[in-house]
């Protein structure tokens, strides 16, 4: 079998700046835009989706390594609307390559399914469509998908299959790939589509409360994996959707695929329905800066030990904000907090400004506070340089495993006569990793305070060293 892989990956925030291309080539928390062989050389074995394709592909006898076929992948970290001429470049190319790849008996892409741009509410839709027009619509085509996927029914009818990533933090991306590579030679093998159905849930959560490690979503994501095995099902799936995205398409989908149309028509709605009545479990109760710090030290105060986290889910770059609000580092400052660290607020002049003052440098900054977002302001203070990098170092954690980040010039400051530090970088990646720490010089079990612009994914590796977790909103 010849098989063609590929992938565009965005998680559009409605709310935030325009996505040009470049943050597609740069990458950031990823790897930049890979090309043909570079996909399989540079993103090798990371938690990937397209990295677990490839290997699933490669490893299966009826396909091999030789006969699956690179084309391209392309990645940025969350964030807006993606500008109208990214956006067909990227599809330009990849069309272009699939085109270029000859004859094919499948087709994998590693997409998102949050993606919007700047006149596409439905940018993946609009992907298959373009590319459906070009290949005709009997050519197998599976694609994996992010947790927080809106999928759109559109874009359901133009795949053979849609796999979805069953955990949030999404510790099983490459193996979602993997699943959907899996499911691809089995549509090709048999030769006719699956029967399917796709069910629709009336609304969507807030990220902290679709987290897969907590009620409800583990009970449901568990019963899900009952299902398709009890079931018999090619395949069952569960978008919990993105709430940011301000778009036509948002909302959670069942997505079921058997070769039985009623049965499969059963199961999506008796799940959806069962997503529907746990909804008033899918809540989350964030506290404002001040509250949460005067929380987090009374714990520490109380169980002297592992460090509290803070987590700064409304500043959240993996959802798209501009990770540059100093609120809570203020609220450390004002309340005295002692080995506390915010991690990571993204400030290129501040980096800068380190840079050219140096190791035990002092500097008097007017830090982040310059996107235009609820009680953003700066944050006015002299600090203290204790370390520079350049920002470039390999990710640790169950997430980020052997991915090499390069979040451009970053420092280690201290709030002149306290102890609170803030991590300050050039570009956005949300602090989802210990590595970010580590690289700054920092073991992050040792801190009393971790204030981490994330909303979930930090679970997957902090979980461990942390004893408790505070929403700030």
């Amino acid at each position: 079998m010849r098989i063609a892989v590929g992938g565009i990956q965005h998680e559009t925030n409605t709310r935030a700046a325009i996505t040009p291309l470049d943050a597609f080539i740069l990458g950031g928390g990823w790897p930049g835009w890979q090309k043909g062989a570079q996909i399989a050389a540079t993103l090798g074995a990371m938690n990937l989706p397209v990295s677990g394709a490839i290997a699933a592909l490669s490893a299966d006898a009826r396909v091999g390594a030789a006969n699956v076929l690179p084309l391209m992948w392309a990645a940025a970290t969350p964030s807006g609307r993606v500008a109208d001429a990214a956006f067909d470049a990227l599809a330009d190319e990849l069309i272009e390559r699939i085109e270029a790849a000859g004859p094919l008996d499948g087709v994998y892409l590693d997409l998102h399914g949050a993606m919007a741009t700047v006149s596409h509410d439905d940018a993946e839709g609009e992907l298959l469509a373009r590319i459906r027009a070009r290949v005709g619509d009997a050519l197998p085509l599976v694609v994996s998908l992010d947790l927080h996927a809106n999928v759109s029914r559109r874009s359901f009818e133009l795949c053979d299959a849609m796999v979805v990533y069953r955990s949030y933090p999404h510790v099983d991306m490459d193996e979602s790939g993997a699943r959907a590579a899996r499911l691809l030679i089995e549509r090709i093998v048999r030769g006719r589509p699956w029967k399917k159905a796709m069910a629709e849930v009336a609304f969507v959560a807030p990220l902290t409360a679709q987290c897969t490690l907590a009620e409800p979503a583990q009970s449901l994501m568990a019963r899900l994996e009952r299902l398709e095995v009890e079931e018999g099902l090619a395949s069952m799936s569960w978008a919990s959707g993105f709430p940011l995205a301000e778009v036509s398409c948002r909302q959670q989908t069942v997505l079921v695929y058997g070769d039985d149309a009623k049965a499969a028509g059963r199961v999506s709605l008796a799940f959806a329905a069962a997503i529907e009545a746990e909804r008033d479990r899918f809540t989350e109760a964030p506290l404002s800066a001040g509250d949460a710090v005067n929380e987090a030290l009374r714990r520490v105060a109380a169980q002297a030990g592992l460090p509290v986290v803070l987590c700064d889910t409304e500043d959240n770059p993996g959802a798209g904000a501009a990770s540059d609000n100093p609120g809570i580092l203020r609220a450390l400052v004002e309340r005295a907090a002692s080995r506390a660290v915010v991690a990571v607020l993204c400030d290129a002049q501040a980096a800068s400004a380190a840079h050219a003052a140096g190791v035990g440098g002092r500097i008097e900054l007017a830090l982040g506070g310059r996107a235009d977002a609820p009680d953003n302001t700066p944050y006015e203070a002299a600090f203290i340089v204790e370390r520079t990098t350049d920002g470039r170092f390999t990710g640790t954690g169950p997430m980020w495993r052997d991915s090499p980040i390069d979040l451009g010039p970053m420092a280690l400051l201290l709030v002149e006569h306290t102890d609170v530090r803030v991590i300050v970088s050039t570009r956005t990646m949300q602090a989802a990793d210990q590595s970010i720490f580590r690289h700054v010089g920092i073991e992050p079990a040792t801190m009393s305070v971790l204030a981490l612009k994330s909303s979930v994914h930090f679970r997957a590796d902090f979980n461990a060293i942390t004893s408790s977790v505070i929403v700030v909103r």
